[in-house]
Formats: C-alpha cells, sequence, structure tokens
C-alpha cells in the first residue's frame, strides 16, 4: 500500500492540533486575545473539522484561523458595498465568509474539489450561496471574471507566477490585498540596494506600487507550515513607461542572471556579446528568418565560439555596447543598486545604438492601446493596456530570478 504524502488531518489528530493552537502564543501583531477571538478560532476550526480532509502541504494549502488577522486583511482591504472581491485559494472558507458580509460579491477559484465541497457547505449553511461564485479550477489557466478587487491567501507554490498574471492581467482593479509567504513578500518590497531586491520587483513595481501591511506568525495556520507570513496590498499605477515589455522583460533578464556582478562583466561576456550580435544579425537581415533557425543559431554559439575568435563585425559590436555603459557611465554598476529609472534609461540607451533584447521588432504601440499577453503555457489568451509585444514570449519568465 503506498504511503501517503500528506498532513493526516482525522477528526481525533484534527481535534487535538486544533487545541493545541489554541494554547499558542499570539502572532506579534496583537497583544490580546478576547473571549470572542478564541470563540471565533474555535468555531472555524470545528468547521473546518466536519469533512475528514488532508492538507497538501506541497500545494501550499495552510488554512489561515484566527479571526483577529482575518478581520485586519478585511478592513484594510477596504472593500465596498459595490464591490466584487476575488479571491484566490479560498480553502476552507474561514476568509470567504468575512469576504461576504462587506462585498456585494466574491468569485472564488479553487483547484481542489474537497475544499470546493467544504467551502460550498459552509456558505449554504448562512444562506450567502447568492453572493457568491466558486469555480473549480487552476487559477493560472483560468481566465478571470471581472472584478473590483483582491483578497486572498495566495498558496505558496504559485505565488509568484500569480501576481504577474495579477499585475499584467486584463482586468484592471484597484488592489490586490494578499497573504503571502514572508521571504517573497519581502522580495516584492524590496529596494534598490536591498539584498532580496531582484528581477520579481523591477517587473512588479514597474506597474504597480507594494505596501506592507503586517507579518502573520505561521502559529496561526492550519497545519502550521515551516515559515511566517506577511500580508501586502499591490496597487496597479495609473501610468507606466512607454516601454516594450517583451524587451524589457528579456533586458532585466539579463541584468538580473546575476545581480551583483557588474554590468561591464555581463554584458561583455563573450557568449552574451554573440548572442546580442545574432539578434542584431536577424534583425537586420529582415529575410523572413523564422524563430526555430535563429533559436538554433544561438544554440550553436558555444560551437561558434570554440571553433573560431570573435571576426571584427562582433568586436565592432562589442565596442558598441561597451561604449552605452561607458557613456551612461553603467559600466561599473550592478542591477542590485539600480532604480527602474536607470534600467529604463539604459535599456532605451541600448535600443537607441540598435541594440535588442529580442527577436521580433515591430514599432512600439502606444501605451493607452489594448493590447494582449499570450499566456502560451496557460493556453489562453488576455489583455492588458501596457505596449508590449507577444510574439512567442513566454510571460512566465518575466517573474524568475
Amino acid at each position: 500500500m503506498q504511503r501517503r504524502p500528506t498532513f493526516s488531518l482525522t477528526r481525533n489528530i484534527f481535534y487535538q492540533h486544533s487545541l493545541r493552537e489554541l494554547r499558542t502564543k499570539p502572532s506579534h501583531c496583537h497583544n490580546h486575545k478576547s473571549l470572542d477571538d478564541d470563540d471565533q478560532r474555535n468555531q472555524n476550526i470545528k468547521e473546518n473539522q466536519e469533512l475528514p480532509i488532508y492538507f497538501y502541504k506541497s500545494k501550499g494549502q495552510h488554512i489561515l484561523t484566527n479571526p483577529r488577522i482575518l478581520d485586519s486583511i478585511v478592513r484594510r482591504s477596504n472593500i465596498q458595498p459595490t464591490d466584487t472581491v476575488l479571491e484566490i485559494g479560498p480553502g476552507t472558507g474561514n476568509l470567504t465568509l468575512k469576504l461576504l458580509e462587506v462585498a456585494k460579491k466574491v468569485v472564488a477559484i479553487e483547484i481542489d474539489k474537497r475544499m470546493v465541497e467544504v467551502l460550498n457547505k459552509r456558505v449554504a449553511e448562512r444562506e450567502l450561496q447568492d453572493k457568491i461564485t466558486v469555480l473549480c479550477k487552476d487559477a493560472l489557466k483560468t481566465e478571470f471574471p471581472p472584478f473590483d478587487l483582491v483578497v486572498a491567501n495566495i498558496p505558496y507554490n504559485i505565488s509568484s507566477p500569480l501576481v504577474t498574471k495579477l499585475v499584467y492581467g486584463a482586468t484592471p482593479f484597484g488592489s490586490a490585498t494578499l497573504l503571502l509567504q514572508k521571504e517573497f513578500a519581502r522580495r516584492l518590497l524590496a529596494n534598490p540596494g536591498d539584498s532580496e531586491f531582484s528581477r520579481l520587483a523591477v517587473n512588479v513595481k514597474l506597474v504597480a506600487e507594494v505596501e506592507f501591511v503586517m507579518d502573520v506568525s505561521k502559529r496561526d495556520f492550519l497545519p502550521c507550515p515551516k515559515v511566517d507570513s506577511s500580508v501586502v496590498i499591490i496597487r496597479p499605477k495609473a501610468i507606466i513607461p512607454d516601454v516594450n515589455l517583451d524587451e524589457w522583460w528579456a533586458f532585466t533578464r539579463t541584468c538580473f542572471s546575476k545581480k551583483n556582478r557588474t554590468l561591464g562583466a555581463t554584458f561583455k561576456h563573450k557568449k552574451k556579446v554573440l548572442e546580442l550580435f545574432e539578434l542584431l544579425k536577424v534583425k537586420s537581415s529582415n529575410m523572413g528568418n523564422d524563430d526555430d533557425e535563429t533559436e538554433e543559431r544561438v544554440r550553436n554559439k558555444d560551437c561558434i565560439l570554440s571553433s573560431s575568435s570573435l571576426d571584427v563585425e562582433t568586436s565592432l559590436f562589442k565596442e558598441k555596447i561597451i561604449e552605452v555603459l561607458k557613456s551612461g557611465g553603467f559600466e561599473d554598476k550592478r542591477p542590485l543598486k539600480l532604480s527602474i529609472e536607470q534600467l529604463l534609461k539604459l535599456l532605451s540607451r541600448f535600443n537607441q545604438a540598435g541594440i535588442y533584447f529580442i527577436n521580433d521588432h515591430t514599432k512600439l504601440r502606444n501605451a493607452d492601446r489594448q493590447c494582449r499577453i499570450n499566456f502560451l503555457h496557460a493556453g489562453f489568451p488576455i489583455h492588458c493596456s501596457v505596449p508590449l509585444h507577444s510574439h512567442g514570449y513566454n510571460w512566465m519568465d518575466c517573474h524568475n530570478n
């Protein structure tokens, strides 16, 4: 018999664990716990217990049980009576029930059918089923229906692609109040010079503002995760820079591949010079070379380098790269310490010099023009009001590193 790789929560074990949770020290975000809080938390635990459920830690299934934290999340979300709230990963519905008290409607997306059954049952017991739409789907592969706000305890294992999908997605929204793994939240909040500053922060902050709300102890979850969490609020910017996003994502991927290395060292590397030179030749030729041929040529760059030295033309191209870096004072700069404005300036200088980071360069679109991100892995189109090209670019890659 195959061993079950899950966190077992049979009725007796769940009950014993729940009592232990009730006796633990509360989160440092509050100093006092009232009897009502204990009663509410106990009620949450009992209702979560009604069906025998196994919470899969590997899927990021950690249920928030602390009523004070739940109330704080709802309060800081500033939900209006006319708002439709999108909740991703509602689990057994502890946060959902709070949202239904203040929102006009809740759209909950949950991939686990077992959780959906518990959620529907708890909602029906309160006769709130008319205010909720539950979609048993994968949030990364589902086109979101219209919504005003996002409030969610995001599963840890999909935090990065999901945040990327939200901020570069189709539907305009006021804010996203998200409960995230603390380490991931710190990466989102990081500023230039911080050790956590990364490509993730750069790409998100290009189009949105991120605000820290509070930390949440791991003791406030069932089952208890290994790390603490944090609540952040993400607010899309009304105006974003007029930049080709495919080009931006490829550029930041290059810069932050070694974020502590100087830009001079990164861009003068032989393989990087040849890669950018190959892209230039494809663009300049304009002879209909398809992407497969281009990718094959780039893959073969190692063989080319080993068989011959850089020719004169490539050497001149390398000098052009160095000149761009020197003219802007970027040669000795490190990506870890550069602001978004500085990175945008460097990308602009590269493009003006005829140096690009993606294959296809048709003219840039205006910032107010509707455009399409092709979700290659998700399998459906989604729109956003930003200037970008989607010719074969994998959106999932823009959140890495």
